[in-house]
């Protein structure tokens, strides 16, 4: 992996912790943004279209890395039919789990569960790379909804990820001439991907000619805030695709959850929780209005 060839230097195998501290600390205020700009967008222009989001994210990202081909700045090979079979099964679990998440943004009353599931991520992923012999270092009313979605998002990107790391493995034992680097999979699971939320989006309730009729195209803010979701996002899942394919799926996920963990440690640590907030239920509650509060607060200051 990339991790390894970088620590066999033993000039810069003090840099890998400061590194690796870099890209959680990039990852988490990208993050942060995304949620922030979200935040603003959806209910302002009434856009509550989840799949629409994740498959313009999609598309964007395609266009990006093909750009960056062009400029040879990337090498990529051609889409490898054997490739893109052996990663549907992560391509359609990111996909479903993207969706889930970003529905989650679009429907606030339903963002409890997950954000206090998301932390589990990555001893759900450490179970499965144990289970399925992957290589890694070693009272608050639910909704049916939310009690439903939010494990089975869970469940989808851990298994998205431990998918990843097989399909890495994998290729790994093929000869160097024809092994696919890590933009060759993530540019075959790009292509996957946009044909898995392409049907879904048609299957979907929220038709595309419905998506784009009631779009404020008019509106330069609407492009603006649209493209700064888009390609935060486009970045957010490029590092941790990589991760899970060049370092191994738990650092992935403990990546993807850092931000919710440290959130939900200042929320338990904060000296404004009442007792009976130690709770799962009311921890939740109570990092929701501190999120909401802060939000309301930048929004008034701009």
């Amino acid at each position: 992996s990339a991790l390894k060839n970088l620590s066999s230097v033993h000039a810069l195998k003090p840099l890998i912790p400061t590194f690796c501290f870099v890209v959680v600390i990039v990852y988490g205020q990208a993050d942060k943004l995304r949620n922030f700009v979200a935040g603003i967008f959806i209910p302002q222009y009434h856009y509550p279209f989840p799949v629409a989001l994740c498959f313009t994210q999609v598309l964007v990202s395609l266009v990006f890395i093909n750009l960056l081909h062009a400029l040879g700045l990337v090498h990529l090979r051609p889409y490898s039919r054997s490739l893109g079979e052996r990663l549907l099964l992560p391509t359609i679990c990111n996909s479903f789990h993207s969706v889930l998440m970003t529905w989650t943004k679009t429907s606030s009353p339903y963002a409890n569960l997950f954000l206090f599931t998301v932390p589990l991520l990555p001893l759900l992923t450490l179970g499965f790379s144990f289970a399925l012999k992957v290589a890694s270092p070693p009272s608050h009313h639910l909704s049916p909804l939310e009690s439903l979605y939010a494990p089975l998002a869970l469940i989808l990107h851990s298994l998205s990820l431990i998918s990843f790391a097989k399909v890495s493995e994998s290729v790994r034992q093929q000869p160097s001439d024809v092994q696919p680097s890590v933009f060759d999979i993530y540019y075959a699971q790009l292509v996957n991907q946009s044909g898995v939320l392409g049907l879904l989006w048609l299957l979907h309730p929220d038709k595309p000619w419905l998506v784009l009729k009631m779009s404020n195209w008019r509106n330069l803010l609407f492009h603006g805030y649209l493209l700064a979701i888009v390609l935060l996002g486009m970045v957010l899942n490029f590092l941790v695709c990589v991760s899970a394919l060049c370092v191994s799926p738990l650092a992935a996920a403990l990546l993807y959850s850092a931000r919710y963990m440290v959130q939900l440690l200042e929320c338990s640590i904060s000296g404004h929780v009442r007792s009976t907030s130690f709770t799962p239920c009311g921890l939740l509650w109570h990092c929701r209005s501190i999120s909401t509060k802060h939000s309301d607060s930048e929004r008034r200051r701009k």
